[in-house]
């Protein structure tokens, strides 16, 4: 059974406004992402805010047999370990930003074919800029080798044991950016999986 968290609890203030609420198209961000999953998902549990949480409740594409809310955490992962909780199904979770509505449902197919023999899946893409260490104050201090840098998105994949292990583990810290993050952290094993496409996070008015 497939599990998936899309993560709507944030402010968007670098935005200047609920970016998941914006219409693209015909939808909304939020609904866009939503619908990537909502066939290839057993459960969708949304950490939201309440003015998304309307939003959604409101919307043409709301199943309420398959949606589930759940309250913001003060982080990301705080976030997530709530919705970890509120899992039905205890097989394997999809994690994945509500700001990417891009993601192809073809690549959350093959994600979810690879937790047949793995614990742990992470989208993104391989590095194809130059990639230049600096100091605070913007000063270059080496150029590093790409070929190796792996530029993690989402959705990312675990069996759910693993990943709320994770959680608990590393509850009490808050300086992790993403949920692969804290399965290496344990010391196991991730592997990537590289997307075949446009999988934009919309963070600024410009990636609009």
């Amino acid at each position: 059974m497939i599990s998936t968290i899309i993560t709507a609890g944030g402010y968007s203030r670098r935005f200047g406004g609920n970016k998941l609420l914006v219409k693209l198209g015909d939808k909304s961000v939020i609904e866009h992402t939503i619908l990537k999953f909502l066939n290839l998902s057993d459960e969708i549990i949304i950490p939201s805010t309440p003015a998304t949480r309307e939003f959604i409740e409101n919307s043409s594409i709301y199943d309420k047999n398959k949606i589930t809310f759940v309250q913001n955490g003060e982080t990301r992962q705080k976030s997530v370990y709530n919705a970890l909780l509120a899992c039905k199904y205890r097989d394997f979770v999809l994690i994945h930003d509500g700001a990417r509505p891009f993601v192809s449902e073809s690549d959350i197919e093959k994600i979810i074919e690879m937790l047949r023999t793995q614990n742990a899946v992470c989208a993104g893409f391989f590095a194809t800029d130059t990639i230049k260490i600096t100091n605070p104050d913007g000063t270059i201090l080496k150029t590093i080798d790409r070929k190796n840098v792996f530029c993690a998105q989402t959705p990312q994949a675990f069996s759910y044991d693993l990943i709320l292990r994770a959680h608990k583990e590393f509850a009490k810290r808050d300086d992790f950016t993403d949920d692969s993050s804290l399965v290496e952290a344990l010391g196991e094993t991730v592997r990537t999986f590289c997307t075949s496409g446009l999988n934009k996070k919309i963070t600024t008015q410009a990636d609009l």
